[in-house]
């Protein structure tokens, strides 16, 4: 079965897809300048872009990987966006840790895997 990478740069690509599930990249918030739920807002609103393009939709993930950059500071206001976005019963399997980010201005970043 062939993998199928959709908005590949020369290090990534956005999207793969092979044998019926999608992986994402790690997913960012356009403007790193807000606050812990504009970003999650704004990396939320890129994941259901991105599963559209797939073929696929929130319903359908799997998995997500969630990085924090300060855990106990926006753990509270992530879960907040979070809880408002999931699709109802179909809550994925879900990790949340600290990391430091690639900028000091990015406070959040999540990975997916989901059903095409």
């Amino acid at each position: 079965m062939p993998i199928q990478r959709l908005r590949t740069e020369t290090r990534y690509s956005e999207i793969n897809i092979h044998n019926g599930t999608v992986y994402l990249a790690g997913q960012l918030a356009d403007d790193h300048g807000g606050d812990i739920v504009q970003q999650t807002r704004e990396t939320l609103a890129s994941i259901d872009a991105l599963l559209a393009e797939a073929g696929s939709d929130k319903s359908r993930i799997l998995s997500v990987t969630i990085y924090l950059k300060d855990m106990a500071r926006d753990y509270a206001g992530l879960n907040q966006v979070w809880d408002a976005w999931v699709a109802e019963g179909h809550a994925p399997a879900r990790a949340c840790v600290e990391a430091k980010m690639y900028r000091p201005e990015v406070l959040v970043e999540m990975t997916v895997v989901a059903a095409q």
